[in-house]
């Protein structure tokens, strides 16, 4: 993911999705906490990049070593600090940190892993320690298609190169000598019409901006009534309302 993205991120207020209800149908065996698990032990330094409230690295990371969380946001580190409490015996030091200007020594870190968030190459392959794993999930410019196709406008809409292609070069060019890019599918059934829209309201699938282009940013939060009401009609079903997620999965070895 590239700066413009990191600067959409810091427009967001509000990332919590516990009241959004919906059921995920995953279509690819790819999972980010088993893989990271696949590539850890007891000993490791871990790193995880843009943790949000620590929710997740609490409750799915493996058992390693140590694990420093890291987010942008100052709210959301306090968040994950206080969700610590509940985890006494987790051994994770939650910092506010941009991923963009990371302030780890070179060669900390035996794994690094990097969710739906902004990362530089670069960066990460210096605070990695030899023969140390990247591992990252993230939005592919596919994702959600029939929705953008609706709208003609959404996340990397108009690129000519998908975002997960973008990682992939970006990740050759920092030195990362070989790296495992999978493509994931998933179905999200979305119990009602108020729990998609709170989605695309809280993320950027139909917000216009492009990985390939600095210049074209454009945020927005109003999403118009007939489009939307013509997705839900075409695509409502006794499971809910269908959502066709991709995503990519990387694994990368310095």
């Amino acid at each position: 993911m590239q700066e413009k993205e990191h600067k959409y991120y810091e427009t967001i207020g509000n990332w919590d999705f516990d009241q959004i209800k919906y059921k995920t149908e995953k279509q690819t065996n790819w999972d980010f906490y088993e893989k990271i698990k696949e590539y850890t032990n007891k000993d490791s330094v871990c790193l995880d990049l843009g943790t949000g409230g620590g929710e997740k690295v609490l409750k799915y990371y493996p058992e390693v070593g140590k694990i420093y969380a890291t987010d942008f946001s100052e709210e959301m580190i306090k968040t994950a600090k206080e969700n610590l409490k509940a985890y006494p015996t987790r051994y994770v030091e939650f910092m506010q940190m941009d991923n963009l200007n990371m302030i780890f020594p070179e060669s900390t870190f035996d794994l690094i892993s990097a969710r739906h968030t902004v990362i530089d190459a670069k960066q990460i392959y210096n605070k990695l320690k030899d023969n140390g794993i990247l591992i990252i999930e993230g939005v592919d410019q596919k994702d959600c298609w029939e929705l953008k196709e609706l709208f003609g406008r959404g996340q990397a809409f108009h690129d000519k190169t998908p975002i997960s292609k973008i990682d992939f070069n970006n990740l050759k060019d920092a030195g990362f000598t070989k790296i495992e890019l999978t493509e994931i599918r998933e179905d999200e059934y979305y119990e009602t019409e108020e729990d998609l829209l709170a989605l695309l309201l809280k993320t950027p699938i139909l917000d216009d901006f492009s990985e390939e282009d600095n210049n074209n940013f454009t945020h927005r939060k109003e999403i118009e009534k007939e489009l939307f009401n013509k997705y839900v009609n075409e695509y409502k079903t006794e499971k809910g309302i269908l959502l066709k997620r991709v995503l990519y999965g990387i694994v990368a070895k310095k």
